[in-house]
């Protein structure tokens, strides 16, 4: 008896498995960041001891499947020594018909995003693109770039909305996405 349960239970298992996989093959790439590359000045955080740019890189993407609604945009370094990693940059309500963004299009004050997007809080508390900026002597951390097909037109929050919140909405509607990961370290500052 169990065995005649336990059968059809697998294939089910499986069967959902593969749906998943099939519909995660969009891709995102960038002029200005390599993937697994370092990422460059331009993009590091001013800030925080970091001297760079803060200038968000260029981003395009292709292969949303029918269907998509809208796209989101995330940046993540699951690195951090927080305990729960870092959100560098979230802008969601992306319309569909949007397939790049242009370089510094994470200032909100240059005006570059996409007519109808939202850029969201991030962990350095303020909205728009926060480039990388660890630790002096940490390893070099991860820096992941996500670009999501959403199932529904806009996800109902606002600027003030903290990254983990559209995380979690964006988790819900997931049709496809596509990944860029770029890395950055500090060396400790000779004494």
């Amino acid at each position: 008896m169990r065995k005649a349960i336990l059968v059809p239970v697998l294939s089910l298992s499986l069967l959902g498995a593969g749906a998943a996989q099939a519909a995660d093959h969009m891709s995102l790439s960038s002029p200005d960041i390599k993937n697994k590359g370092t990422i460059a000045m331009e993009q590091v955080f001013k800030g925080f001891g970091c001297t760079g740019e803060n200038i968000s890189p260029a981003l395009s993407w292709e292969g949303a499947p029918k269907g998509t609604k809208s796209f989101a945009l995330t940046v993540y370094d699951p690195d951090a020594p927080t305990g729960s990693g870092w959100w560098h940059w979230v802008m969601f309500n992306i319309p569909a018909d949007v397939t790049s963004l242009p370089k510094n299009a994470g200032d909100p004050a240059a005006n570059l995003a996409p007519a109808g997007s939202i850029q969201g809080r991030t962990d350095f508390g303020t909205t728009g693109y926060g480039g990388p900026c660890p630790p002096e002597g940490d390893k070099p951390h991860h820096y992941h770039f996500n670009i999501y097909a959403l199932d529904i037109d806009k996800i109902d929050a606002d600027q003030n909305a903290s990254a983990a919140y559209i995380g979690y909405n964006i988790h819900f509607h997931i049709l496809a996405e596509g990944h860029l990961l770029g890395m950055f370290g500090r060396e400790k500052a000779k004494e």
